[in-house]
Order: C-alpha cells, then structure tokens, then sequence
C-alpha cells in the first residue's frame, strides 16, 4: 500500500548498506544517515554508527534502529464520542460525558456486530443505536440526533467551537499523521470529501482551507484559498467541558409539568430543555452542598423528567379552527397568543379541561411504568412540580384522588397519579356526595349528564323542580371547578391559616446568608430606626430639662422620687422602641405551624429579589415568573425537601 512504499522510498534513500541482508555482509559499511534525512534521528544511534563500524550477527540493521526509534513517538490518539444538536438553527457537536463516552466505545471496541446494539446514556433518558449512529429520546417525543465517534476537529466558521470530522476521514488523517511522525515527512496535503484541503505543516501546526466559490471553473484541484481554519487531533487538544458523568442510584423521582404554551422561559426553550437545566444545577448542587453525603454514599441522585401536555392539546384540531377565525394582522401576536394566552381559556373550557388532565395524568402513568422499566430497583418516591398554569393542574388533580391510601403500591412503595377528574366518579356518586341523591332520576329523565349539569344556569334547575337549597349545593359543585384561575403564583397559607398574618419564607441564598443588597438594606433601615429612637429620646429629655421648674438644691427626699422617675423614663423608652422597631420583633417570632399540610412545616416561599431587580419590580415580573429553571435557590430548597425526609441534610446549614 501506500504505506509501504513510502517505507521503501525512504529505505532507499539510506544508502545500499541499508538494503543487505542483517549481518550478512561482514565487510560492508554501515548504513549512514544525515540529518537533513531526518531530523528525528536520536544522539544514541549516531554514537552507535561511529563506535560500532560491523554490525554484530544479532544486531537489528541501522534502519531497523532508527525506525524503531522514530516510530515510538507515535501514540494512537483517544476517541471521544459525540452527538449533534440543533440550537438556533445551528449544527453544535457536544460531548458525552467521560463515563457514556467509556462505555459508549467499549461497545464499539468489544468485537461484536454493533447492528442492534444499545448503549443507554445521560442517565438512561436516551438510548444510542451503535449501529445507525442515532441517539434517541426515551420519555419524551424528540428528532434523534446523529452520534460520531471522534479523534480529528476543527474550528468552525462564526465561532470558536471545534466541528469534528466524519470517521472515515477521521481514520485518513491518522493515517497521514501516523506516516509523517513515523517518517519525519511533513508538509501533507489532503484533500477531504467536500474538496477542502487540510495541511499537516508539523505536529504543532495544521490547517484546513475552505476553496472560494466559484474560483475553480475549469475543475481543476482546489488550492489552499480562503482563511485558514485551526485543525486539533484528539479532545484533549480542544477547549470543550466534559462532565464526569451522574450517579447510578436514583433516590426520587419528581415529574415536571409546564404552564401555559410550548416555551417555558425568556429564551422559548420548551419543557425538556428546561428541564435538562434544573437537573444540571442539581446535579451541581449535590456535589457542593451534599458532599458528605455522597461520599458515604448515603444519596446518589434526584431525577427531574418534563411531562409535555401542550403538544397532545394542539394536535386535537383545535389550531386549524383557531387559524380560520384568527385576523390576519399582526400576525406574529396573534400566533403567540393563540399558542400560549389561550391555554387559559383551555382549562376553563369543560371539555378542554378535561383533555388537560387527562392527558397530564396520563403522560405521568406513562412515563413512571416506563421508568420502573428501565430502573427495576428503584425504592424511591415520586413527587410532582408544576410550573404557572401547570401547578393549577396538578392540584385539581391531587385533589380528585379517590383514595390517598389507594395511590400507593404495595410493591414499590412508590406514588401513582391516579386521576379522579370527572370522568372517573359518576353523576350519582357527585349528588350523593352532596347528600342529594333524592335528584338522580330528575337528571336521568332529562338527560343531563354531568358536563350537562356543569352548563346549567340556577333557571334551568329551577325548571326541572330543583329547590333552592339543592341548586345552590350543585352549581357551587360544578361550577368552582370550572372556575377561571390565574396561573401566576399566589399563596397558600393564608387559606390554611386565615387568622395569623405572617410573610412568606425568604429562601436562603445558595451560597448562604442573603444577598448582599438586601443586608445592606436592612442594614441602613435598622440603623436609621435607631437614630430616630435616640434622637427622639434626646429631644424628650432635653424638653423636659426646658419646661422643668429649676431646683436651688436637691434635697435628700427626693433623690428616691427621682430614682423612681428614672426606670419610668426608660420604660417608656424602650416601650417606643418596641413599637417603632418591627423588624427586630419579628425576627424573635415564634415558628408558625401550619396546618396538617407539609407536617405543618412552612408552605409559601419567596425566592430574594436581585440587585437590578431592586430597581423597578414592574421591569422584572415577566422575568421573575420565568427565572426558576437556572435558579441554584430553587433547586436546592427542592433537594433540602426532599432529602431531609430521609433523614439527609446539608453539609451546612444556610442562615
């Protein structure tokens, strides 16, 4: 092949010494190399030609030496697997973590045929076919990206991120690579599939030039033209995070549900990408905060999976209707509102909002029989997160259960999301519910079932005979449950707790303490109540010197009479410090319990404001209801909850 000959040219170039037989030519001279043959020829075979002038019966010949010498230089490069995904339009090539990408080529490297092998990945939410070079998405509907096992990169055009070749081309370059360091012949030219042309000036320094279009008419070979672009072998040599990987053990299972509309933050990224972060950020979090934990092994990890609804409520036929009554101006507007505004609408229509819930559930049945699928000895429990509208979905659904004892099963220990929404319990079982069992077969003659009912008005029960008390208790029933609810956050606890006032839980900084903006703040507040209260009280003292009758002499008697007014005139200082200095009153509150709910642990909780968000609060609202999928606070008071339950808590407290 080519590279023998290019060993034989090379041989040839030593001198006839070279081409004898290994000791055969007793008094032939020793084959003789410059050092304008190669550069890469060591001190210890030159001595060894000059001091040594007959090569010895057993000796290899001075080629063999010095072949052997070069060729140790080269180390085959360390594949590293990747997959492409589309981000903006653009084609970005991230690595698997160190662990997929291990397992991912002692796959490749086992032997077998790779056609029909699986290797699951990320946690075990995606699955690579070896084969067909395709990673797919497990619990979710996602396009499958193209996976590439890759050693040869280089840099893209607009940015400074690294493109890896196509294998086969990859294999052609090390090659060439491999022949120029075991010979010493750089300066190669290749030329790749799409006719671009890649140098190898030395190991340090190699390019690949774009051809210009159209500045090759007559089809000849491409020059070097264009600006040159950097050429990287191995992925130690580029600049890309590769993560460690995630633990095995999975200790709890949370599903994720969205608000209203297919993007979920500022950037209309959708459920799973947003996902995708919260459990990054977890994942970084457990490693900082939970680090004794796990390395006693006491915790692995918390998986976060998104649970898509807006997708199945869209592909009902619902947007073809919307389009034909939609007006054409302000296109761009009304789009995004018939995407995303009108999801409210949705929930409050009877027959959407059941389609919601329904579908909500069950993706949540779906995808945990899937996940004990695939995670046979998970223990765990299962929590449930709603995002906007998403949290309004899930408490309708939490509270339909038939049975709280009837969620559990027996043999996993483990939470279902059994729905209970309507459909499940009858019209009779509502009216007996309601002790109004006496009205059945008044409904049953006038075939009104339940979404029937729910549409009624307090006329059409009067008609049907319904007394006024029965039809107050059956449209208070039926309609609350259709009622219109804001999907911006509101609290719970006044409603638990209706007779105490009290703020909403300030979630500690992740980093502990509060930001430094707000102890300023503080600060300065605490510091100008105390300058008020004793300017106050030096003004109180110095207006009682002024309209105090003057004394030639203080008699014995009444030092006790003064003595006495002095505690008073403290006591009645420290009583306006009291009443003028809430905060630190607060502080000093006794813990709240409320309720039965959460174990009567705290409920409501208030993330802290960011300095520029101190600005202007109307600014930042859309902001804030969007900012909780990169939040290290939100995320670690979800792990503090969860973890304290098993009686696993943070390495430090946050204050």
């Amino acid at each position: 092949g080519a590279e023998s000959r290019a060993l034989l040219a090379h041989w040839e170039r030593l001198g006839p010494g070279a081409r004898g037989s290994t000791g055969a030519a007793a008094g032939s001279a020793p084959p003789r190399l410059d050092l304008e043959d190669s550069e890469m020829s060591s001190p210890e075979s030159r001595q060894l030609s000059q001091s040594d002038p007959s090569p010895s019966p057993n000796s290899c010949s001075s080629f063999e030496l010095i072949d052997m010498d070069v060729g140790s230089l080269y180390e085959p490069v360390s594949p590293h697997w990747f997959y492409c995904k589309m981000i903006d339009s653009k084609e970005i090539w991230i690595p698997f973590n160190s662990e997929d990408s291990q397992q991912l080529e002692e796959a490749y490297g086992s032997g077998k045929d790779c056609n029909g092998r699986v290797v699951p990945t990320d946690g075990g939410r995606y699955d690579v076919h070896l084969g067909e070079r395709m990673r797919y998405a497990v619990y979710w509907d996602e396009v499958p990206s193209e996976v590439r096992r890759c050693t040869w990169f280089y840099k893209g055009d607009k940015d400074n991120k690294y493109v890896p070749y196509s294998e086969s081309f990859s294999q052609v370059l090390e090659e060439t690579y491999m022949l120029a360091v075991t010979l010493d012949e750089w300066k190669k030219k290749l030329e790749s599939p799409n006719r671009e042309i890649i140098i190898l000036h030395n190991p340090k320094l190699m390019v690949h030039y774009q051809p210009i279009a159209g500045s090759d008419e007559w089809g000849s070979t491409p020059t070097e033209q264009g600006r040159p672009r950097t050429v990287k072998r191995g992925v130690e040599n580029i600049s890309v995070d590769i993560h460690c990987g995630e633990p095995l053990q999975i200790d709890h299972l949370v599903f994720v549900v969205h608000g209203i509309g297919p993007a979920c933050d500022l950037r209309f990224r959708s459920i799973v990408q947003c996902v995708n972060d919260f459990r990054t950020v977890s994942l970084n979090l457990l490693q900082t905060h939970f680090k004794k934990a796990q390395e006693n092994q006491q915790i692995g990890r918390v998986e976060f999976l998104p649970v898509n609804w807006h997708s199945p409520l869209h592909s009902t036929g619902v947007d073809v209707d919307l389009q034909r009554i939609t007006l054409p101006s302000i296109n761009r507007l009304r789009h995004f509102t018939n995407d995303t505004i009108l999801d409210v609408f949705f929930y409050n229509s009877p027959t959407y909002c059941q389609t919601i819930v329904d579908t909500v559930a069950s993706e949540m049945n779906r995808i945990y029989t899937l996940f004990l699928q695939r995670n046979p000895d998970f223990k765990g429990g299962v929590s449930i997160a709603g995002h906007s509208l998403g949290s309004l979905i899930l408490f309708d659904i939490l509270t339909n259960q038939k049975d709280s004892l009837g969620d559990i099963d027996s043999e996993k220990g483990s939470l279902h999301p059994v729905v209970d929404q309507g459909a499940a319990l009858t019209l009779e079982a509502d009216l007996k519910k309601l002790h109004l069992s006496e009205f059945f077969d008044v409904f049953e003659k006038e075939k009104v079932d339940k979404d029937a009912l729910a549409l009624c008005s307090d006329r059409d029960l009067q008609e049907m005979g319904i007394p006024l008390g029965p039809r107050k208790k059956i449209l208070n029933h039926f309609r609350t449950r259709k009622k219109s609810f804001d999907p911006v956050a509101y609290r719970i606890e006044p409603m638990v707790v209706p007779e105490v006032e009290f703020e909403p839980m300030l979630i500690p900084h992740h980093k502990g303490r509060k930001r430094m903006h707000l102890e300023l703040r503080e600060g300065l507040t605490r510091m100008s109540m105390d300058l008020k209260n004793n300017l106050l009280g030096s003004l109180r003292m110095a207006w009682k010197s002024f309209t105090r009758a003057p004394y030639p002499a203080l008699q014995p008697s009444e030092t006790a009479e003064d003595t006495e007014a002095e505690p008073e005139l403290s006591s009645e200082k420290s009583n306006v410090n009291i009443e003028e200095t809430p905060l630190a009153v607060k502080e000093e509150a006794p813990p709240i319990n409320v309720g039965m709910l959460n174990g009567g642990q705290r409920i409501d909780y208030v993330l802290q404001e960011k300095p520029i968000e101190s600005f202007n609060e109307y600014l930042f609202a859309l902001q804030s209801h969007l900012c909780y999928w990169e939040s290290e606070d939100t995320a670690l008071l979800v792990l503090k909850e969860i973890y304290q339950t098993q009686g696993v808590f943070l390495d430090q407290p946050l204050q």
